[in-house]
């Protein structure tokens, strides 16, 4: 729950500001993708070689909260797939831009599939990096295999906790550390600082994680870039675009928290629309960050789609 203390204030003057500065719509020729920072699980080689998976985290994720289940999909996957999991844009180790959308993460996808070369992948998104798998499969069908996704729909809105995301961003952007700290007690700083507007204790040190101290200069920053997230958060991740006359007919596994409400039944009728081969499946007990909060029922739902052999 978010504390009220500034709340309200917060988010009248946000909704202001981005009534002022909505962006318009992009044409296909705007959208330059940026070169996008991955980790590759492919110590073992299949015979004959098979296609891989590439995995995208959520908003405020990175490769690495992926790390543990991308080793577990390489060394079950049957035949072994090699895993590529993956940063978006403005996030982890990859580059910052003023833009941020999911046409432009779809972009940077179709940009690392020609440099890796891979013909046709699996994927796997969660929540934002969900959306973004969506849109590559509906848009580019031919290089994608089979698609999960990961507690997101394509109806509008993101759950209901979606305007508190914003706040979130604000009260990261106010943090202040003096380069003389070390790490652990930028992360203690930096939450005691959060702690004044966000009470979940896991999801300050789920933040916290983009934490990172400088080399150069010993100076803190966040891996993610606030101001952009900021700013197309609204038009960028907020709501998903529009994909009128686009279908993908190849296999689709949703997985949704049973204590989310990312997934609605009132979503479904979307997703069937966009997604005909689709199977919803519900982890009870899960929230929206399923993948960590029941990894193994979460793994064990992954492996047994990716392994399903009847599936074309």
């Amino acid at each position: 729950m978010i504390r009220n203390m500034r709340l309200h204030t917060f988010l009248c003057n946000y909704i202001v500001k981005n009534q002022l500065s909505t962006t318009s719509s992009l044409r296909s020729s705007d959208v330059v993708p940026v070169e996008l920072s991955y980790n590759a699980y492919d110590k073992i080689e299949s015979d004959p070689p098979v296609s891989p998976v590439l995995v995208l985290h959520g908003l405020f994720g990175s490769k690495f909260n992926w790390n543990s289940l991308s080793k577990a999909f390489h060394q079950k996957t049957k035949p072994t797939r090699t895993i590529y999991s993956i940063d978006a844009r403005n996030h982890g180790e990859s580059p910052h831009s003023e833009v941020h959308s999911y046409e432009h993460m779809v972009a940077d996808l179709v940009a690392l599939y020609r440099k890796l070369n891979i013909e046709k992948a699996s994927v796997i998104g969660h929540s934002m990096g969900g959306r973004a798998m969506m849109l590559l499969a509906l848009k580019y069908p031919h290089l994608v295999d089979r698609a999960i996704i990961v507690d997101i729909s394509p109806a509008p809105g993101i759950g209901t906790n979606n305007t508190n995301i914003p706040l979130f961003l604000q009260s990261m952007k106010l943090i202040q550390i003096t380069p003389d700290r070390t790490i652990h007690q930028a992360r203690k700083i930096a939450d005691e600082q959060l702690a004044k507007i966000i009470a979940e204790k896991p999801l300050r040190d789920f933040l916290i994680t983009n934490l990172a101290k400088s080399p150069e200069d010993g100076s803190f920053r966040w891996r993610i870039n606030l101001d952009a997230l900021e700013r197309n958060f609204n038009t960028g991740v907020a709501q998903f675009p529009d994909v009128a006359g686009l279908r993908f007919e190849g296999p689709t596994l949703f997985i949704a928290g049973g204590r989310s409400d990312y997934i609605q039944q009132k979503d479904i009728p979307v997703i069937k629309n966009l997604f005909p081969n689709a199977e919803i499946k519900f982890v009870e007990g899960a929230g929206h960050w399923v993948h960590s909060e029941k990894s193994a029922e979460f793994a064990s739902l992954v492996l047994d789609f990716l392994n399903d052999r009847k599936l074309h």
